[in-house]
């Protein structure tokens, strides 16, 4: 062979490892791109459960917000009521106090003009 054929063949073989090792590489790269679409995917799909399980959690914390003003709500009702009945007692010992009071004043004044 001559010198060129052997330089030809040494530069064709050559080339066909750079080929081989450039398909070798696209393959790689191919599984990498594949891979970090896999992982993208799952992150998605773990931020959509994250966000499903924010969204129970506010309904969650909403409806026992809403249940504690209604318990609150009737709790204010009660003691509404029992101040209320507080009041009337009040009012009823103050005018049985001027009553006595008062009788105990007339009492007084009998016994003095009697006397």
């Amino acid at each position: 062979m001559t010198e060129q054929e052997t330089k030809l063949n040494a530069v064709e073989s050559r080339v066909t490892s750079l080929e081989t090792k450039f398909e070798m590489f696209m393959r790689s790269f191919d599984d990498f791109k594949t891979e970090m679409r896999d992982r993208d995917n799952q992150r998605a799909e773990d931020i959509r459960e994250l966000r499903q399980d924010m969204k129970a959690m506010q309904k969650n914390f909403y409806t026992k917000m809403d249940n504690m003003d209604t318990k609150m709500d009737a709790t204010i009702t009660k003691l509404e009521s029992k101040i209320e009945n507080i009041g009337n007692h009040v009012r009823n010992i103050t005018v049985a106090t001027i009553i006595g009071v008062a009788t105990i004043a007339i009492t007084v004044i009998y016994s003095i003009v009697t006397h």
